[in-house]
């Protein structure tokens, strides 16, 4: 018999224990949403109050089958809330981001495009918690402890509700949120059929930063990521000025930026649904499971960029992706205006029992 999400949060858990290092101890809400606005605090790397610094890292990407396929650095350096810089470095594929004072986005690139899960990574390390998935009438918010090790887990659980009734997990289980609840440091994301997991935290200017995240498709591992450093910086240092070559670009948001959600982001919604075809040789050959996309949704709601991140079936894949491009989103919206945005969809392929 398969085993929930929630069964395997549950024996996942125990293995945690000793492995994080979190220092203060302090009771959990009982309430979930308070639960995540507590711990947001930990998680707000926008405050003009830090000081300048740097961080140095190295990741994995693995391909569907979990085999690891290519390893990167990824270096960060932060001056100011409007002033950073990130250098990502791998074979086949190098990118320099400068954010300036004035809000312009500079980069300069070679090789490859990324993949998501590289451009993702200053949003699961320093923003894990402002991207928005509740909303009322339509989601209920449950709060669930769990033992993990000498401790216990405090997960915020999400379900859909449809007709004032729960709304039957997605094809990845339901959505969680879990906290270590001594220190509320986050040690794990479920969302759709993703799994982050948040090991081996410390805490840095009175943040919690993870020194090593892992993330899953299932039960496939995708991206792993290991801070080997972090240091402080001058906020003059050479490294965040723009080099000469490099060219402003207007980017995709993969999430919004720490603290301007919900006030000043306005959430898509699909407007335009085409439903997928299963292929009948797939049928026959009693093919089925979730095929995983990320895409960028643009200004103008429509689909660009898909990346396939899991498949059980090339065929499957085929008839996902045809699908997904003639989708159309109502924008989302940064303080009124249409901004593109990063996501992931599940496309859920099932036989009839």
């Amino acid at each position: 018999m398969p085993r929930s999400p929630l069964l395997v949060l549950f024996l996942n858990a125990a293995m945690w224990g000793a492995a994080q290092t979190a220092p203060e101890q302090t009771a959990p809400p009982t309430d979930p949403h308070a639960l995540i606005d507590a711990a947001a605090k930990f998680y707000d790397f926008s405050s003009a109050d830090l000081k300048p610094w740097h961080l140095k890292a190295t990741y994995q990407l693995y391909d569907m089958k979990g085999k690891a396929t290519a390893e990167g650095t990824w270096e960060y350096w932060w001056a100011s809330p409007k002033v950073h810089r990130s250098t990502w470095t791998r074979a086949g594929a190098e990118r320099t981001d400068w954010q300036g004072a004035d809000g312009t986005l500079y980069r300069k690139e070679s090789g490859e495009p990324l993949k998501y899960f590289e451009r993702s990574i200053a949003g699961s390390l320093m923003s894990p918690l402002p991207a928005r998935e509740f909303t009322a009438g339509a989601t209920r918010l449950d709060l669930k402890m769990i033992p993990a090790g000498s401790g216990q887990l405090a997960c915020a659980v999400t379900t859909w509700v449809v007709d004032g009734k729960p709304r039957d997990p997605s094809p990845g289980g339901p959505n969680y949120k879990c906290f270590d609840s001594g220190t509320l440091a986050l040690r794990m994301i479920h969302s759709q059929s993703i799994t982050t997991e948040f090991n081996r935290v410390v805490k840095t200017q009175g943040r919690y930063l993870a020194q090593n995240i892992e993330i899953s498709i299932g039960k496939v591992k995708a991206f792993s990521f290991s801070v080997e450093k972090i240091d402080g910086i001058s906020a003059t240092d050479v490294a965040l000025t723009p080099a000469p070559d490099a060219v402003a670009v207007h980017d995709a948001i993969t999430q919004p930026p720490p603290g301007s959600w919900p006030d000043q982001v306005t959430t898509g919604s699909l407007a335009k649904k085409s439903p997928p075809v299963y292929p009948a040789i797939a049928k026959a050959a009693r093919i089925q499971g979730t095929v995983v996309l990320a895409a960028t949704i643009g200004k103008d709601g429509k689909v660009y960029d898909l990346e396939v991140l899991a498949s059980p079936d090339r065929r499957l894949t085929e008839s996902a992706l045809d699908s997904v491009k003639r989708w159309e989103y109502t924008p989302y919206l940064l303080n009124g205006v249409p901004v593109e945005v990063e996501t992931t969809i599940n496309v859920l392929y099932a036989l009839s029992p």
